[in-house]
Parts: C-alpha cells; structure tokens; sequence
C-alpha cells in the first residue's frame, strides 16, 4: 500500500520526550503516541534509530495507540545535531521523530597559550579538556578583559589557527595586563578555564625574517654563508630580536639548529660536507621589548633557501711530503693554533675568522698542487 498520507493541519503522532539530553550510558523510554485523527493502533507501529529497525523485543504497547521502546546503556550520540528517533507506520511512512543529544558535560579547558604579532593583535589557542569529546556540539568563548578595570570582552574571530582558538585583531592596550579565560557550554553543562594573565608585550611574535640569502665562500669546501633582513615591523618598535638558524643535507630530513647567532643578520655555517647541497631556514625572536624580561615568542621559519658547498678536489690517498725544512714541534703548534681557531669560529662567531680563510685556501692550493704532481 502506499505510505500514509499526512494532512499538514495535524501531526499524525507524538513522540514522548521530545528531543531530550542524556549522558552516555543512561536508559530512556520513549512513547509514540498516534492522534485520533489517525486510524492507526499500536501494533501498526515500530521504530528507527539513525535509519536502523529496532527490534520489536523492545517494543511494548501502552494503550490501543501508543507504543514504547526501551533503549538501554545508550552511546554517545554519532552526530553532534543528536540521533534521530523516528516513529513509523507499518508500511514505512513517518509518523514523528525525536532527537538524541547523548553525551558529556563539557571538561574544563586547558593550555591556553596567546600570540601577538608586531603588537598589533592577539591569538589564543586551547585544549578542550583531557578527554576532549562530548559527543554533542559545545561551544568555546573566549573572554578577556583589562585586568584592573574595564568590562568582559568576547572574542568574535574563531577558528583563525587551527578547531580552538581566536583571534582578537585590535582595540588592545599595552602596558596593561590582561586577564583571558575560556568558557566552554553544551546541553549538558557549562565549564570555565582558569583564567591567564598576560601583558601584550610578552607575547608579541613578529614575521619571519626575509631576504634570506646562502652563498658559497669562495672555494672553502665546508663553509656556506647566511645573510638575511629583519622584519619590517622591528623596525616600527623599540625591541631587539634574536635569530635562529636551522639547516640540513638535501637528502635527510633532520635538521641541524645553531643556537648562538644573537642579533647580527648574517652567520657562517662551518664544518658542512663539500659539494652537498643544503637547505637553510631563519626565524626570530623579539627580546627586551620595552623592557620586557619574557623570552618572547619564536617566528615561524623563512621559507627554505638552498645553496651547495663546492667539490672537494682532493685526491684520497696522497702524500705528504715531509722536507727537511718541515720543523715537527712548528707543525704540531700551529695544528693546535689553527684546530683552536676554527674551534672559536664554528656557528656564527667572527673571531679569527679571516685567518681561518686564509690558512684554509692556502691549505686547499697546497693540495691541488701536490695532486698535480
């Protein structure tokens, strides 16, 4: 027979409760109740949970008109818009639907941790809780307010970088700490983080740093150079910066970090592996910001840039020759000199550097000659 025809002036069944909350694990009851309207009884009826038939060993008949069905130890619901349960006529049309918000209350949030970038902004990330999922849709706010005065403010810009976070794009005083917390609601209940106070200035991140150049040094082998420009927006505040360089062999995926670079915009990069192709990266780090004494917050790396050490044109094996006019002790001491200065040199330190270029070229012609006999 076809499906039921139903007159949109009446609703052909109730289904009892409507669309109700529940946690994980609890049991529930329900009734559908057919209108008088209908000629329809009881055992004309069954159920569907998400599309699925329930079982009829679940079903129990109240009246001439209304059937239950018991549904035990329930999960979380599937989709976060609740579970559909749907009332039938024996030859399938729909008589009335329900929906299943079973979940957990929210947990409290966690790990918030905020950026500014050149001052101009605020972002804040956060963990929803330790478990995280509720099975029902929660919604996150994020809240700050001046610490000492001034009025809660809601954050607006959501999901800017990465499911939990928000950004605040301007109207932010400096100087002036703030106080940001996250607040966390579904059907079920309503979780507050602690709160976090912070002072823009010790939280500000700039762009990575640009122009970022790697060229050979001369023909020293195992030596690449590395210069790069601050960011533009150092130069529009009274703070430092910090860089960072990071590199590695084009065919490994690990990178090396030099950690010593300081304020200078330029670095040597020694002890490479001749003709290697490297790639190399730079990041930032605003420091001392109008007297700020927090570490400040790291820029995200420069765009790879590669470059490639020069062939090693030594012949493997080769003498050494040993004239008479060779003083042992003058060998072994400028061994110790020179072994001292590249030691000092390593990273992005200038002391001796000259020298150690001098003696290295000299040193790499002393073999080409000797390769050449």
């Amino acid at each position: 027979s076809p499906p039921l025809s139903v007159s949109p002036a009446a609703d052909p069944a109730v289904i009892s409760p409507q669309d109700p909350t529940l946690l994980i694990g609890s049991s529930l009851v329900a009734t559908c109740t057919v209108s008088p309207d209908f000629p329809l009884k009881a055992e004309d009826l069954y159920w569907t949970l998400n599309g699925r038939r329930l079982p009829a060993a679940s079903y129990a008949a109240l009246g001439p008109s209304t059937l239950s069905v018991a549904l035990a130890r329930l999960n979380g619901s599937r989709q976060q818009s609740g579970d559909n349960l749907v009332c039938h006529s024996r030859d399938g049309g729909i008589l009335a639907g329900s929906c299943l918000y079973v979940g957990l209350p929210p947990e409290k949030p966690v790990n918030i941790t905020c950026w500014s970038k050149n001052m101009k902004d605020l972002t804040c990330k956060w963990a929803p809780g330790t478990e995280g999922e509720t099975f029902l849709h929660t919604n996150y706010t994020l809240k700050y307010k001046r610490r000492w005065y001034g009025q809660d403010n809601t954050c607006q810009e959501y999901h800017t970088a990465g499911t939990y976070s928000c950004h605040i794009p301007k109207d932010l005083a400096l100087f002036t700490p703030y106080e940001i917390w996250v607040e966390a609601s579904n059907r079920l209940g309503v979780a507050v983080s602690d709160v976090v106070m912070l002072d823009i200035l010790d939280v500000v991140t700039t762009d990575p740093p640009s122009d970022v150049h790697v060229s050979r040094v001369g023909d020293l082998e195992d030596q690449l150079s590395v210069r790069w420009s601050s960011p533009p927006a150092l130069k529009d505040f009274l703070f430092q910066a910090k860089y960072q360089i990071q590199y590695r062999v084009e065919d490994s995926s690990e990178w090396k970090v030099v950690d010593d670079v300081g304020n200078q915009t330029s670095c040597r990069l020694a002890g490479l592996r001749p003709g290697t192709v490297y790639f190399v990266q730079v990041r930032c780090n605003p420091f001392s910001i109008y007297g700020s004494k927090k570490a400040g917050i790291w820029s995200d790396w420069s765009n790879p840039t590669a470059a490639s050490t020069p062939r090693s044109e030594r012949v493997a094996g080769g003498c050494d020759p040993k004239g008479g006019e060779q003083n042992t002790t003058l060998r072994r001491e400028l061994k110790q000199f020179f072994g001292w200065v590249k030691k000092h040199a390593y990273g992005c330190s200038n002391l001796g550097i000259k020298l150690y270029d001098q003696w290295r070229v000299w040193l790499q012609k002393s073999h080409k000659t000797r390769n050449q006999v």
